[in-house]
């Protein structure tokens, strides 16, 4: 699976931004698709996250009535659809892929991971 992050960019503080990650390969269907984040000197953590089916989702306490998360299995995409962002958001994300069963919280369970958009929030 390769995917490929898209959407970021710079937006003020109560903004909205949606990062897309769109996928190739026939079994994109198979994969928990998530979202991380990691900003200037700080360690990648995890954002959102939504599993194969789209039945499972998950979101960090800090993002949580901000951000959602979605999946188009026809176009191979999930999207984060973020609202009233802050400048705590600023940070490149990155979407990777799981096989495991719902929605992983561990970084070492993506086996698969898109390049990074930056999300920069001012304020």
């Amino acid at each position: 699976v390769q995917l490929q992050a898209s959407g970021g960019g710079l937006v003020q503080a109560g903004g909205s931004l949606r990062l897309s990650c769109a996928a190739s390969g026939r079994t994109f269907s198979s994969y928990a698709i998530t979202w991380f984040r990691q900003g200037p000197g700080a360690e990648r953590e995890f954002v959102s996250g939504i599993s194969w089916s789209g039945g499972i989702t998950d979101y960090a306490d800090s993002v949580k009535g901000r951000f959602t998360i979605s999946r188009d299995s026809a176009k191979n995409t999930v999207y984060l659809q973020m609202t009233s962002l802050k400048p705590d958001d600023t940070a490149v994300y990155y979407c990777a892929a799981s096989n495991r069963y719902g929605v992983p919280g561990r970084r070492l369970e993506y086996t698969y991971w898109g390049q990074g958009t930056q999300v920069t929030v001012s304020s």
